[in-house]
């Protein structure tokens, strides 16, 4: 019962609701109270003259935002790639063909598009806003379609998304890293060499990956110049992903521990022996090594993500101001390159990067998929939203070009994901 109670905690729809909600309010505020929107967000909670990083010496909440908060969020991400890499839809080159492929030209073809619109202007380093794909959004239109898309639709547009996310954080490592600071980068890989090896040794205190991740990989990433968020998906990777015991043995030894408490089948206290607390914490423990450590901290993050992380990045990200002088931009090199990308680059690059494989005989399209569902997946992986914002403070320094792009976003998202639903909704399914 109690499962079925907070089903609602993993559901795409409640991540994706979630989202939209913070963003409206973060547009509300911004327009209603700008001043105090700004200072709640970039107010400085803390200050240290002389530290490790320059990032670190003024800590806001906007920087808690996307510099720790979002590094946790793609440390989740980082465990779904590697589950998916080790034993889900990217575990072979069979599986993992088709949508990596697919996710391949829904990054090159916006970022084409964008670039070609900006050539020569100094807003062509945001190339990379239109290539990045929101899951929780994606999936989120796809839950509300429901039943009449077939199931393998979900399975390709999830592996696809996480195709996608993966590129995107080479992306941020490669491109939108300005300056690297050589001691703080190698003290951070040797703390990932640290991590790799102690998996290596068979070790599984999730207490020890915390620590070294975050006072070692994450504060040494984060001054070396290279995205903290690179980090979070480093240490995901060195995440244990082999169960320490086989479930035969454990069922054997859990049996045996649980007939030791036979004795207590009729004992109504509350207050336990200490025979009894003694066999409980080694079934415990006993679960634990049965269990797969990757999962775990994977099922355990995934309603942090959904229902804090990504709706609070929102709320201090979203905020921009829109006014009559927006409707002046619709022009801008900014409006036109993130629009066409999102709405036009996205499903285009994903459609025939799918048909040119398929006509290679390299892959063939999931069992119950028509043409029709994935281009309406691929007008869904046109919802840039998080990823895209996240990519925009990373690609602009000038503040007029931040709210012009996002701006962008919202409205090219909006526009891809609303076709993306009516394409899907009215598809016909495979008799």
């Amino acid at each position: 019962m109690s499962s079925h109670k907070w089903h609602w905690l993993h559901s795409p729809i409640t991540g994706g609701v979630l989202l939209v909600v913070a963003a409206m309010i973060a547009l509300l505020w911004a327009n209603i109270a700008p001043d105090h929107y700004h200072h709640v967000w970039h107010h400085t909670l803390w200050e240290h003259s002389s530290g490790f990083s320059d990032k670190i010496q003024q800590i806001n909440l906007h920087k808690i935002a996307n510099e720790f908060l979002m590094a946790i969020f793609f440390f989740f991400i980082g465990l779904e790639i590697k589950r998916e890499l080790l034993d889900g839809e990217l575990s072979s080159i069979q599986k993992a063909a088709l949508p990596l492929f697919a996710a391949l030209g829904g990054v090159i073809v916006p970022a084409s598009i964008y670039y070609a619109m900006n050539a020569g202007l100094p807003t062509a380093n945001g190339w990379g806003i239109p290539m990045a794909t929101d899951i929780a959004f994606a999936l989120g239109v796809l839950a509300i379609v429901g039943s009449r898309v077939p199931v393998t639709l979900k399975v390709f547009l999830s592996a696809l998304a996480i195709g996608d996310d993966l590129m995107a954080v080479i992306v941020i490592a490669i491109f939108y890293t300005e300056q690297i600071f050589m001691n703080e980068l190698i003290a951070g890989l040797l703390g990932l060499a640290i991590l790799g090896i102690a998996n290596r040794m068979g070790v599984r205190n999730r207490m020890f990956y915390y620590g070294i991740g975050l006072c070692v990989v994450w504060m040494s990433f984060l001054a070396s110049g290279v995205h903290a968020t690179v980090a979070g998906v480093a240490v995901a990777f060195t995440i244990p992903s082999r169960r320490e015991i086989s479930m035969s043995s454990y069922l054997d030894k859990a049996k045996a521990l649980l007939k030791g408490l036979e004795a207590e089948r009729e004992c109504d206290e509350d207050v336990l022996s200490k025979h009894a607390i003694k066999t409980l914490k080694k079934v415990k423990s006993l679960s634990y090594q049965a269990a797969n450590p990757l999962q775990l901290k994977e099922d355990a993050l995934h309603p942090i993500s959904t229902l804090f992380i990504v709706p609070f990045f929102a709320l201090g990200n979203a905020g921009v101001i829109i006014d009559g002088s927006m409707l002046n931009e619709l022009t801008n090199p900014i409006v036109l390159g993130i629009a066409a990308g999102l709405i036009v680059g996205k499903p285009l690059g994903i459609f025939l990067f799918t048909k040119l494989l398929i006509a290679l005989k390299w892959g063939s399209l999931p069992s119950g998929v028509t043409w029709t569902h994935v281009i309406g997946a691929g007008f869904l992986a046109g919802i840039g939203f998080t990823m895209s914002l996240f990519i925009t403070d990373l690609a602009f320094a000038n503040p007029e070009h931040q709210v012009i792009a996002k701006v962008a976003v919202f409205v090219a998202s909006l526009i891809s994901g609303l076709i993306g639903y009516i394409l899907l909704i009215r598809a016909k399914p495979i008799a």
